[in-house]
């Protein structure tokens, strides 16, 4: 059963206009961030649940939660099958593991690394394409240290839909890339990464909104028509068109290189296979996910089993809750990062989803089989900025979240002690 872990601030303030306008410690612009922190001594006015005012980046109200989860005096390369959700990160999320933070934001630059490369110019030769080869991409985007070398550029086709302005030809969705030798003993082992962007173009928002649950059926010799999964982004993940990139689908792109990359490293004890994506590329992420594991790619020819882990970041739900079992029963681990403020994590199913198939615990709904349900283990943060409410999905949004720069503890103590003089004036110095 996924757990949520709420990194939210249990605390409130009666009015946050005040606090920015009476705290010179305090910046002008006003982002809304919500974190665990540290607790002092009757501290604030109410246990009601509300938004802190903080300074224009939220990551650093988010550094008064972290230092808080011990290292466990290991290394990652120690430590790197829990961090990938070998135990489903149990006792990883409350307070956050220090590793596992780290793991999270270098997945989410993975991701980001998406975003920066690829070419939006309507008069650019590469348009709704990657700017820069495999070979330069990571140092194009600040990421020439990452350890890992990127093996093969992803396309996928939307679904054929008549829409002005923007064709439907295939265009970049993400890459494969895998961690060097010199990265692999920093590690502990072989890692695969496969990462997704989110959506961009006009087709890719119509395949978001192709709500329609259809069965899966990504093993021929065992369909499985109870699992099913979102119309639109099957429709991503398998259409084909023949273009100047091939006629190969997203699926047979993928599992393609993924298999030649299981079988160039079969000789090696550890290895892993992780996906990473934000918004509809965590769906994509999710459908690889359960793609490899459902074939047995992830078992071929090895003598253990290569685990196969999943970071979704602002994801939406992707199937029914067959399908979310089936993960489960395959091992496919999923961690869903996700803002408490962020409709599209609330998206398919707003209303017919995992909570409302079973009336009072006991009863299941005749329609239980056609409600969507999230896969996995959620990482739950909370955080709006009232100047640009679009940030509450914006993915660096979320890493910037996740970051804890020692800098910034300083400036969340100031904020604390705003807080103090503002609801009890006669504490203060």
């Amino acid at each position: 059963m996924a757990s949520a872990i709420n990194l939210s601030l249990t605390t409130s303030l009666n009015n946050t206009l005040a606090l920015s306008e009476n705290c010179s410690a305090l910046p002008k612009c006003h982002s809304f961030g919500q974190v665990s922190l540290p607790k002092r001594n009757e501290v604030l006015v109410s246990p009601s649940k509300q938004s802190l005012v903080a300074s224009g980046f939220v990551s650093a109200v988010a550094a008064a939660g972290c230092g808080i989860a011990k290292e466990k005096g290991c290394a990652l390369s120690e430590f790197w099958k829990e961090v990938q959700g070998c135990n489903n990160w149990e006792d990883l999320l409350d307070p956050l593991h220090p590793l596992l933070r780290r793991e999270i934001i270098r997945y989410g630059e993975f991701v980001a690394a998406c975003y920066k490369a690829f070419d939006l110019d309507p008069i650019s030769k590469r348009y709704l394409n990657c700017k820069y080869g495999k070979k330069r991409i990571f140092s194009e985007v600040g990421m020439e240290n990452c350890g890992y070398q990127v093996t093969k550029y992803i396309y996928a086709t939307p679904p054929d839909i008549n829409f002005p302005i923007q064709n439907s030809s295939s265009r970049w969705i993400g890459y494969v890339a895998v961690s060097s030798d010199e990265a692999v003993r920093r590690l502990g082992r072989r890692d695969i990464v496969i990462t997704f962007r989110g959506t961009v173009t006009n087709h890719e928002w119509i395949a978001n909104f192709m709500s329609s649950l259809t069965p899966a059926m990504l093993d021929p010799h065992n369909p499985r028509p109870e699992v099913k999964v979102e119309s639109g982004f099957l429709s991503l993940y398998t259409s084909e068109e023949s273009s100047k990139f091939g006629v190969e689908s997203c699926r047979e792109q993928l599992l393609s290189e993924v298999s030649r990359l299981l079988n160039k490293y079969k000789g090696e004890k550890n290895v892993s296979i992780t996906m990473a994506g934000h918004s509809m590329g965590s769906a994509l992420a999710i459908l690889l996910a359960y793609d490899i594991a459902e074939l047995g790619l992830n078992k071929e020819n090895r003598k253990s089993e290569v685990p196969v882990a999943v970071f979704s970041f602002g994801g939406p739900r992707v199937g029914n809750s067959e399908f979310k079992t089936r993960c489960e029963e395959l091992g496919v681990k999923v961690l869903r990062i996700a803002n408490v403020n962020d409709p599209i994590t609330k998206l398919p199913g707003f209303l017919f989803n995992e909570n409302f198939r079973v009336l009072g615990g006991r009863y299941e709904f005749p329609w239980s089989c056609s409600c969507y349900a999230h896969v996995g283990v959620e990482l739950m943060l909370d955080f709006f900025n009232v100047q640009d409410p679009s940030c509450v999905h914006d993915l660096e949004s979320y890493i910037g979240l996740l970051r804890c720069p020692k800098q910034k503890e300083q400036q969340i103590q100031r904020i604390m002690e705003c807080m103090i003089c503002l609801t009890r004036p006669k504490s203060c110095s």
